[in-house]
């Protein structure tokens, strides 16, 4: 489509030229990437490598230009273009200058010396040597001139010429090399599309002409293949050369620019073409590389060779970005590669390009290795509802995961985790992505049993007694991503909780006769309408981070709980040097009947350390804030300072029974100490050393990081 601005026209236009079929280098490559097992890494590397020198890339390109016409091509290391005698090439009479094109004849100029004649040879026959090379003649005279042998009408283009020169001057003995050498340069400088030394006598001795033919004038550009190049990196691109004479060396910079683009984004595209047009117009033809078919191709993890595989081909290729029609780009690929390889059943994902014929495309392979796709585990971990010390809460776990049910990358996990006190009992059957949905929304059915100690709230009881909270828990969840970094959670939970004795036998109150119920039934029944947004900066543990969760109880039969729930938390961390400064808040309120159970605990390793878990406060709202700064110590151990503060805002005696009041809380409190961080396979292993303000001290330790 055409455009027009006030200082200069460009032409652009997405058409091909029919004879002129230009194809991107994709054998040089796919020969390269086949020698490697990660070929998408060994493509990247190929191409970077390609940038540092113009020597290199114009291989490159000369081995792509073979591939497409055959052994006549030639690729010019000047201005990068390709020049040759095959019939379906675009002819180049500017961009092939550096050849002298001597075809005047002596006759022309009766006064032509033997010099100019053995000039004419040596210009054909640039890498000669002989005697005649070190034979000096005096030159009086040194003239530019048109190739009639006339004035230059451009006195600038003139000073350019002379300016060139270096061994060529009036007065002095010149070889028939130095005068060649003289000849490139003026070549070189790019604004001459030929040149032709000529040596006459004259009564005051040799005069040595120049004869020159500047290169046209530049005044529109029609660019070709371009269909993801922006039409405004080209118009700047070639803004500041409307008017002037057009320089090869300014040329091949804007032809340099162009490809550089393709690859900073890792594009399989490049500039194939150029050809200067009668009336100064340019016409840049561009080869992009669109991907014609995508397939999947599975090894056998022990010989490599291709086999048939237990992931339906669908699955995988619905994750891809790189689409059929695209312009294929190497970065887009990696971070296809990677998407694979997070759905967790694939144990080595590569991309292979391959041309697709000779239709200038690029056909995709796959090369993926299946991981076992399911088996039995056991671990270990601490409850962090456990005041009386870390080993009483040591919980075992065992497990059964299936990676990919059904082929379709869906997980099916059964777990069970027993302590002295904690078990779950757990079902989760997840689809990653719901088939037909386009918007990547993910379904998870979960089925969960679980018992954990009443610290949290009720704290232990004066007569050694403990108790425990029942929760069954039956529900749906939907998730997809919102935008970049968000992610948003819908759900329907049924739960049915109550609390239990030593024994396992329910009870309704604790040893100061507060409810623990609040339907004053041994449990309490509520159907949950959840919501949940997530925010994730770079995804590492010390960036940004912020969490809403809302949670509304449906009286759908009349003794369910009405209530509603608001949580929210954020996190930000603060490079100073070697050390991070991490800032953390927290706070959230619920109105409504609820039960006590699920009132805010405040205190304990995740909360205010220097406090047991709960010890703090229990209420209907809370606020906690938490600094801490982290360094390097030595290897993977991290030292720590860090200090904690929580409130319930005044809400304790507004829980069903107070039971924060009943086991005098102070209902707010702050915490400071030290301790260190150590990477393990289970996560950082956390132990620290806290004091609060009232003078207490505590250890903490706790496996992965604080929430």
């Amino acid at each position: 489509m055409p455009f027009r601005n006030d200082d200069v026209r460009f032409i652009s236009s997405p058409l091909k030229i029919p004879p002129f079929r230009p194809q991107p280098p994709v054998p040089f490559f796919a020969q390269t990437l086949t020698k490697s097992k990660n070929s998408l890494s060994h493509l990247i590397y190929s191409l970077n490598e390609s940038t540092r020198s113009t020597e290199p890339f114009t291989r490159k390109l000369q081995s792509f230009a073979e591939h497409l016409y055959g052994k006549s091509v030639r690729i010019c290391s000047t201005c990068l273009s390709m020049t040759g005698a095959a019939d379906t090439l675009v002819n180049f009479p500017l961009l092939c200058s550096a050849s002298l094109s001597l075809n005047q004849s002596s006759a022309e100029f009766p006064g032509q010396s033997e010099l100019s004649t053995q000039l004419q040879q040596k210009a054909q026959q640039p890498h000669s040597v002989s005697r005649s090379d070190e034979e000096r003649v005096l030159i009086s005279e040194v003239l530019v001139r048109n190739k009639d042998g006339e004035e230059l009408e451009r006195k600038d283009l003139e000073t350019e010429a002379l300016t060139a020169l270096k061994a060529c001057r009036a007065n002095s003995a010149l070889t028939v090399r130095e005068v060649q050498e003289d000849v490139h340069r003026i070549i070189d400088s790019g604004y001459f599309c030929s040149c032709m030394p000529v040596a006459v006598d004259t009564r005051d001795g040799i005069r040595l002409v120049f004869q020159v033919e500047p290169n046209q004038e530049f005044h529109g550009l029609v660019c070709e293949g371009a269909n993801v190049l922006p039409t405004k990196f080209v118009e700047d691109a070639f803004r500041d050369g409307y008017g002037k004479v057009v320089n090869i060396r300014r040329l091949d910079e804007v032809i340099t620019s162009i490809n550089g683009w393709y690859m900073e984004r890792g594009l399989f595209g490049m500039v194939s073409g150029v050809e200067i047009l009668s009336g100064g117009i340019i016409r840049l033809q561009v080869a992009e590389a669109e991907v014609n078919n995508i397939s999947i191709r599975f090894l056998d993890r022990k010989t490599g060779e291709p086999t048939k595989g237990k992931t339906r081909p669908e699955t995988i290729l619905r994750q891809l970005t790189t689409k059929k029609g695209q312009v294929y780009s190497m970065l887009q690929g990696k971070r296809d590669v990677e998407t694979v390889l997070t759905m967790g059943i694939m144990e080595d994902v590569s991309i292979i390009p391959q041309p697709a014929g000779d239709t200038g495309k690029v056909d995709l392979i796959m090369n993926v290795v299946e991981r076992p796709s399911g088996g039995f585990s056991a671990g270990g971990g601490i409850s962090s509802g456990i005041t009386s010390g870390p080993l009483s809460g040591l919980i075992g776990s065992f497990a059964y995961s299936h990676r990919n049910v059904f082929g379709r990358n869906q997980k099916l996990n059964i777990s069970l985790e027993r302590g002295q006190i904690d078990s779950i009992f757990r079902i989760n059957y997840t689809d990653p992505w719901i088939e037909g949905d386009d918007k990547r929304t993910s379904r998870t059915i979960m089925v969960q049993n679980s018992r954990t100690p009443g610290t949290h709230v009720h704290g232990n009881q004066p007569d050694n007694s403990s108790l425990t909270i029942g929760r069954v828990t039956a529900g749906m969840e939907f998730s997809r991503p919102i935008r970049p970094k968000w992610s948003g959670t819908v759900g329907l939970i049924f739960q049915h909780s109550g609390a239990h004795d030593e024994k396992g036998n329910p009870i309704i109150k604790d040893f100061y006769s507060s409810p623990l119920t609040a339907s004053g039934k041994t449990n309490d029944e509520m159907l949950i309408a959840k919501f949940e947004s997530v925010y994730t900066g770079s995804g590492d543990q010390g960036s940004s981070m912020f969490v809403f969760n809302m949670e509304q109880g449906l009286p759908v039969l009349p003794e369910w709980l009405f209530f509603n729930r608001v949580n929210a938390r954020a996190r930000k961390g603060v490079e100073i040097g070697p050390a991070r400064l991490l800032l953390s808040l927290s706070g959230g309120h619920v109105v409504g009947n609820f039960s006590p159970h699920e009132a805010f605990a405040i205190g304990g390793t995740n909360s205010v350390r220097g406090y047991e878990e709960g010890a703090v406060g229990s209420g209907r709202s809370y606020v906690v804030g938490s600094g801490e700064i982290s360094f390097p110590m030595l290897g993977p151990v991290e030292g720590v300072i860090f200090s904690d503060y929580g409130t319930d805002l005044g809400s304790g005696p507004s829980v069903p029974g107070d039971p924060a009041g009943a086991r005098l809380k102070p209902g707010s409190g702050y915490g400071y100490g030290f301790g260190i961080r150590v990477d393990s396979p289970l996560g950082p292993l956390r132990l620290e050393y806290a004091f609060n303000d009232k003078q207490a001290k505590r250890f903490h330790f706790g496996v992965g990081y604080r929430n």
